[in-house]
C-alpha cells in the first residue's frame, strides 16, 4: 500500500481541485491520500464525489491541517478523520480562516514597503476561492521575478516565520487544538517539526509535552526534513510512543513535491483510523478502507 496523508487543494493553498487531487492521487498509484487543506474541510465533499467516479481503487482520508503557535513558535498540526460540524473545532477553524485575509494584506503592504509591486488584486487573483495564504504571495512575488520559485520566498529576506514580511495571524495553542480534534473524534500529527528551513521550530521538549498531552504522532518523512533529521525523529516517535507518518504535503504545481514522494507505513495507518470515531475513511471502488 501507498499512503500519502499530507496534500493540499485550491480549497486552500494548493493548484489542483479537490477532484483533480483524488484523479492524480489514483493515477499516481496511491491506495490512500488525505485531503488536509489549511483550517478547512471546505475540499472534502468535491474529493468524495470525485472518488465515487473513479475506477481504481483509492481511499480517501478527510483531514485539515491547523495553524498553531506554541511560545511564538509557528506550528501546523495535521487532523485526522475528526467531526467537521463539532461546533467548538468548526469555530476556531473559522477564526483562523477569517484572519487570513488581514494578514495576507498585512504582508502585501510589508512588501510595497521595502519595494516590492505587488499588489493586493494580484494575490487575491492567485487564491482565488482557496483560503490565502503565503503561498500564494509567494506565488505573487515569482511571477513579479523577486524570486524564481515559491520555496525561495519562504526565507528570512521575505515571507519566512521571521522574514521581512512576515506578519502573524490567529492560531490556535497546539495542546488546545489536541483537546478540540480529540473532542471531535479526531487523530493529531505534528506536521514537519523540524523543518529549520521554514523558521524557528520547537524543542523537542515541547514535542515531549505535546505527546503527554495526547499528541497523536509526529510527521518524520517529508521534504523538508534532511535524511538525518528523519531518522532523529523516528527515533524520537518510539522513545515518546508517538506514530511516525511519511506525506509529500503536496501542493500540485506550487511546490516541486509529488504526491507519493513520502508515505506512511500501512501499519500506522491502520492504527490512525482505529483511533479515530469521528469519521471514517471514504473507500473508492476496491479501497483500502479502515
Amino acid at each position: 500500500m501507498r499512503i500519502d496523508l499530507h496534500t493540499h487543494s485550491t480549497a486552500s493553498d494548493g493548484t489542483d481541485t479537490p477532484a483533480e487531487l483524488v484523479r492524480n492521487a489514483a493515477a499516481a498509484g496511491l491506495d490512500v491520500v488525505a485531503l488536509t487543506d489549511h483550517d478547512t474541510t471546505r475540499g472534502h465533499a468535491e474529493a468524495a464525489a470525485a472518488l465515487a467516479q473513479l475506477p481504481t481503487g483509492l481511499t480517501l482520508v478527510t483531514g485539515a491541517e491547523l495553524s498553531c503557535r506554541l511560545d511564538g513558535t509557528p506550528l501546523h498540526m495535521l487532523a485526522y478523520l475528526f467531526d467537521a460540524e463539532e461546533p467548538e473545532l468548526l469555530r476556531e477553524r473559522e477564526l483562523v480562516r477569517d484572519d487570513r485575509v488581514p494578514r495576507a494584506k498585512g504582508m502585501v503592504a510589508k512588501l510595497r514597503e521595502i519595494g516590492v509591486p505587488v499588489t493586493w488584486e494580484q494575490v487575491a487573483r492567485i487564491a482565488g476561492d482557496g483560503s490565502v495564504g503565503r503561498p500564494h504571495i509567494a506565488e505573487a512575488l515569482v511571477e513579479l521575478g523577486v524570486v524564481p520559485t515559491v520555496s525561495d520566498a519562504f526565507t528570512s529576506d521575505w515571507l519566512a516565520n521571521d522574514g521581512r514580511a512576515y506578519v502573524e495571524k490567529h492560531e490556535l495553542d497546539p495542546f488546545d487544538a489536541i483537546r478540540l480534534v480529540k473532542a471531535a473524534g479526531g487523530v493529531t500529527v505534528f506536521a514537519h517539526p523540524l523543518a529549520v528551513k521554514r523558521g524557528q521550530v520547537v524543542p523537542e521538549s515541547a514535542i515531549a509535552a505535546l505527546a503527554a498531552a495526547g499528541l497523536d504522532g509526529i510527521e518524520a518523512d517529508h521534504m523538508d526534513h534532511e535524511p538525518a533529521t528523519r531518522a532523529r525523529l523516528r527515533g524520537l516517535a518510539a522513545d515518546l510512543g508517538l506514530l511516525a507518518t511519511g506525506s509529500s504535503d503536496y501542493h500540485g504545481s506550487r511546490k516541486t513535491c509529488v504526491l507519493g514522494e513520502f508515505t506512511t507505513d500501512p501499519e500506522i495507518y491502520g492504527e490512525i483510523t482505529r483511533r479515530a470515531t469521528g469519521a471514517f475513511p471514504v473507500p473508492g471502488a476496491g479501497g483500502a478502507g479502515a
